[in-house]
């Protein structure tokens, strides 16, 4: 995933050692989970390791996690089937499932030190859709808005619903992490009405822009953060 056509900018974060979070989405050819519903399941993996004791304090994921976001949030989508999603459920992780999805979040790894397991799974390819419209968003609930403007796989999309998730924990405070987490992490996940972008990446809500390092130009907002304990 390293390799790409744009230019990406250097920055202090890119200095400190990279490391990144494996995801992999469980992709059966006979029963595909829809798009809306796996970048939904991908944002709460994200918060879920954020969330997890073991990535607190002293607990064993807690250094990875910590060396990882100095550096650049990196998020990597894989998918998997059959005996390849086996071997990666007995690798040490989390599964979190949605309404049709299934996502495995593992402690983060050096961008050269994946496990075997996971480094032979396809990365391209994955492409999702949804058999229904999806229903609108609850604003009452946190919702992370995709980019109308930026056409990204799944997989792409499944990394940048991530992100912005990951933004908006960052944004919150201790007690409103703690409501979210107990509360399961709602979120929806939806594509931005076109006429309403221009304002959402003015709000001061955070917006995700991407490195450029797959698919899209660095700097491309792709994701706005919108949680409730962050309108001002």
């Amino acid at each position: 995933m390293s390799d790409s056509p744009f230019r990406h900018e250097s920055t202090q974060r890119d200095q400190a050692p990279q490391f990144v979070l494996p995801l992999v989405a469980r992709i059966e050819r006979s029963a595909p989970p829809a798009r809306t519903d796996a970048l939904e399941t991908a944002a709460r993996a994200v918060l879920v390791m954020l969330g997890d004791e073991r990535s607190l304090g002293d607990g064993e994921w807690a250094e990875a996690v910590r060396d990882w976001q100095v550096g650049r949030i990196r998020k990597v989508v894989r998918r998997a089937r059959g005996a390849e999603w086996r071997r990666a459920e007995a690798l040490p992780g989390m599964t979190v499932t949605g309404k049709s999805a299934e996502v495995r979040v593992f402690p983060p790894v050096p961008l050269d030190g994946w496990p075997r397991d996971l480094a032979r799974l396809q990365v391209s390819g994955t492409d999702l859709d949804d058999p229904e419209p999806p229903t609108p968003a609850d604003r009452g609930a946190p919702v992370l808005w995709l980019s109308p403007e930026v056409e990204m796989s799944a997989g792409k999309a499944m990394a940048q619903a991530g992100h912005g998730a990951q933004l908006a924990w960052w944004e919150l405070s201790a007690g409103e992490r703690a409501v979210w987490h107990d509360a399961g992490f709602p979120l929806a996940v939806r594509t931005a009405d076109p006429a309403d972008w221009a304002a959402l990446t003015a709000s001061g809500l955070p917006v995700v822009r991407d490195a450029g390092f797959t698919e899209i130009a660095p700097g491309s907002c792709t994701v706005v953060a919108d949680h409730p304990a962050l309108r001002r």
